[in-house]
């Protein structure tokens, strides 16, 4: 094994080293599991005689020592020279040392739980309320499901991310009963933040800092905008906290009145428990994102499982995937799973691009991100009698028609041709934009700084176009000036109207909240997208939730827009990215491990892919921002169902020990002691998932699955294969008829797949990706995997 790598930060604009030289920088030492039942104390003894090897002194090695990982993760995290790591990862027990690189999170709910059917009861009383007559099949189905949950009571979720704002009314502990008898977790102070801010519903807090010292110097708190304590200083993990456990909370909407409605997390009831690993950089704005070091992150796992937490969620990735041995959030996961704690984990907002999905290991749930049926619909009305609906929630409006100027023609000279339409800072020539409407285009800058650049030239509103690659998804962000947001469509009515008439005009409508807009879930542009680059032979992402324009709590320590020059605050905000659809999961995981005590980590993930949705709201195959049906590799088996989950009738389970014989395939061995990879090893693709991926398909290929009786009222039953195959090959099942006569009893199947040999490939055609599905199903229950094959 390669178990050292230099390689240069992913995606922060961080300097560049010069090279690998002698320069000290942080290095993870991962020994995977622990060997024997040692003390605390004695690991960190034992981490401190490696880094003593190849340190001169004794005080040099403990003063170089950041974290020693001694819980459940076997390692240590240190500064370290090239040279020096080069010689630890050729000592025994070694697994891997790698270079610890800066993780950016990325911006990567009223409606939304509603939107899938689980609508919260009005009281914490969840029998106190019969069900409404008039409430259609869902809503009981749902509601029913939220009884049997308890509402996700009992159930811990820890959250890593930028903190918690804990007077937001979203972690109110009212009426929740005692904490846990299991949690073994700490409430740790700090600046802004003290143990009367942890309470029955935020029952721990850590946050974790040394990495990013040791990146950005000592932590100052006029100049980092933070708080070095567990409190959130941006919104983000308040954001993605009370949308996965958030208490109800009546009359909540953002700016003014937008998405108003009660507020929820998916398990209100359930316990919070808060792992503060991500920071914001220093003296920039916000809007860029927070930076979390892999050590941080790591140490935040760690403790997380000592502590006691029964799901993790985690919305943080990269652009660029690391090999599992080298990524900090995999190997705190597997460690994870081996406790039966379910991880989930976001997939990034790098699409639609192909292949940039982050978190691809295949023992955390990975999420995409999709919209809802809600919209706030506002108005572009030209000078031509042109008029369209459009998306906002600024609060700014116009009182009348102003002219209408594209960005690229108001420009002050120097500015780039590509960047001339970007509206990016100081690129506005307030002499030709006072009191005129922008036309920008998306492509490069944030949005909110786009209005803020026609703000401070002087505009009265502004047009936001979406580039092709945006597809028809619309974000909504509190603007600075009157806002418009329009598709690519539009975009070239505005941009001829602009060339043909001598005088253009145009007037912004303000927006409103309106539901059933449009047929929902579509696939959002941004959500990252397969085939997994660190190994093809798992299909990626597994699932998807709503992330765009979600309503949830936010920090009173900043702004809606997260620049310096908003100074409003607000108590909840709209937010977009893979970061909100993937605590939608995680809440849904609790209600299903509140459910099913029992099952494994496996066991949910197959639950919710093979009950997950393939249709949109009006029964037509969810569509991607090309308008074409979306393949698995944006939607992944579909839109998540907790309702189905609970009772998906068959699962595909996979044990700890079958993740450590698939990571003989990829290389990613000698993690614990108990296990040797075996002389013949097994292909990846037989590794027991809900789906299957084939890369380079040359041949007959045979993949081997198992399936376990879960089925709720019917421990006897007849489940028939059915399957749609990926254009180019055939699919069949041996045997095509599986029969259970008790729960938990399992069946081994084979997936046959082969290349048609009455077809022929044309250039174009091989190595490009096909899709299709299979499906078990019996009278009650529809099974169902997706498949991805490309032809070599």
């Amino acid at each position: 094994m390669n178990k050292l790598t230099c390689i240069f930060p992913l995606l922060f604009l961080i300097p560049l080293l010069a090279s690998c030289a002698e320069k000290k920088q942080v290095y993870i030492v991962y020994f995977g599991e622990h060997k024997g039942d040692k003390a605390l104390h004695e690991i960190e003894e034992h981490h401190h005689s490696y880094l003593h090897s190849v340190k001169e002194s004794e005080e040099e090695a403990r003063a170089s020592l950041l974290y020693s990982y001694k819980h459940s993760i076997n390692g240590f995290a240190a500064e370290l020279t090239p040279d020096e790591a080069s010689k630890l990862e050729k000592l025994a027990e070694v697994v891997s040392v790698f270079k610890s690189h800066p993780r950016k999170y990325e911006a990567h709910t009223t409606r939304s739980w509603e939107f899938v059917g689980l609508e919260e009861e009005e009281t914490d009383d969840i029998d106190a309320r019969p069900l409404k007559n008039d409430v259609d099949d869902r809503f009981r189905v749902g509601r029913k499901f939220l009884r049997k949950a308890k509402h996700g009571d009992g159930i811990i979720v820890g959250v890593l991310d930028s903190g918690v704002w804990p007077e937001s009314r979203s972690f109110s502990d009212k009426g929740m009963g005692p904490i846990p008898k299991s949690w073994k977790g700490i409430c740790q102070t700090g600046v802004a933040f003290n143990s009367s801010h942890c309470n029955r519903k935020i029952i721990g807090a850590r946050y974790y800092v040394k990495g990013y010292e040791k990146y950005f110097g000592a932590f100052n708190v006029t100049a980092n905008k933070d708080f070095l304590s567990p409190r959130d200083p941006d919104g983000h993990g308040s954001h993605t906290a009370s949308t996965a456990v958030g208490r109800r909370v009546y009359g909540a909407s953002a700016l003014g009145g937008f998405a108003m409605g009660s507020a929820s997390g998916g398990a209100p009831l359930s316990r919070l428990a808060v792992y503060k690993a991500c920071w914001a950089k220093p003296n920039e704005e916000k809007v860029g994102g927070n930076v979390c070091l892999q050590e941080d992150m790591l140490a935040a796992i760690d403790d997380a499982i000592a502590d006691g937490v029964h799901v993790i969620s985690i919305s943080i990735g990269t652009t660029d995937p690391l090999p599992f041995q080298q990524d900090g959030i995999a190997i705190g996961a597997l460690h994870a799973i081996k406790r039966n704690i379910v991880v989930a984990a976001s997939a990034g907002n790098s699409g639609p691009k192909a292949g940039t999905l982050s978190n691809p290991a295949p023992w955390i749930i990975t999420v995409g991100a999709s919209t809802l049926d809600r919209a706030f619909v506002g108005g572009l009305a030209l000078g031509n009698g042109y008029t369209v609906k459009t998306e906002s929630i600024t609060a700014f409006k116009m009182d009348k028609f102003a002219p209408l100027v594209y960005a690229a023609n108001v420009v002050v000279p120097g500015i780039a041709l590509n960047d001339s339409s970007q509206c990016l800072p100081n690129s506005l020539k307030p002499e030709l934009v006072a009191g005129k409407v922008v036309l920008c285009l998306r492509g490069a800058g944030p949005r909110i700084g786009k209005g803020i650049e026609v703000k401070r030239a002087g505009g009265a509103g502004m047009i936001l176009g979406n580039a092709p690659a945006n597809g028809n998804e619309i974000p909504s962000d509190s603007h600075f000036v009157a806002t418009a947001a329009v598709t690519p469509t539009v975009v070239e009515k505005i941009l001829d109207y602009i060339k043909t008439d001598k005088n253009p005009m145009a007037f912004i409508k303000p927006g409103k909240t309106v539901y059933k807009y449009t047929a929902a879930p579509l696939m959002t542009g941004f959500s990252s997208r397969g085939p997994n680059v660190v190994d093809p032979n798992i299909l990626k992402p597994d699932i998807t939730a709503p992330g765009l324009n979600i309503l949830a709590a936010w920090s009173g320590a900043d702004s809606p827009s997260k620049v310096s020059i908003d100074q409003r605050v607000a108590d909840f905000n709209i937010y977009t990215g893979t970061s909100m659809s993937c605590p939608h999961v995680s809440g849904a995981i609790a209600l299903l491990k509140a459910i099913h005590p029992k099952w494994s980590s496996a066991a949910i993930r197959s639950a919710l892919m093979t009950t997950a949705w393939m249709t949109n709201d009006e029964k037509k195959p969810i569509q991607d921002t090309n308008g074409l049906p979306a393949n698995p590799f944006a939607l992944g088996s579909g839109h998540f169902r907790p309702t189905k989950a609970a009772n998906p009738g068959l699962v595909y389970d996979a044990s700890y020990r079958a993740y450590l014989l698939y990571g003989c395939s990829v290389n990613f061995t000698d993690i614990d002691p108990t296990f040797k990879c075996p002389s013949k090893i097994p292909p990846g693709y037989n590794l027991n998932y809900p789906s299957i991926a084939i890369p380079n398909l040359n041949r007959t290929v045979t993949v081997k699955r198992t399936v376990t009786n879960v089925g709720i009222g019917n421990s006897t039953s007849t489940y028939v294969f059915n399957a749609n195959p990926p254009s180019g090959v055939s699919v069949e099942a041996i045997p095509n008829v599986l029969v259970f006569d008790r729960i938990g009893q399992k069946q081994r199947f084979k997936i046959v797949i082969k290349p048609r040999t009455d077809l022929v490939l044309n250039a174009t055609e091989k190595g490009q990706y096909q899709f299709g599905w299979f499906s078990w199903a019996d009278r009650d229950h529809v099974v169902r995997s997706p498949i991805a094959v490309s032809l070599a």
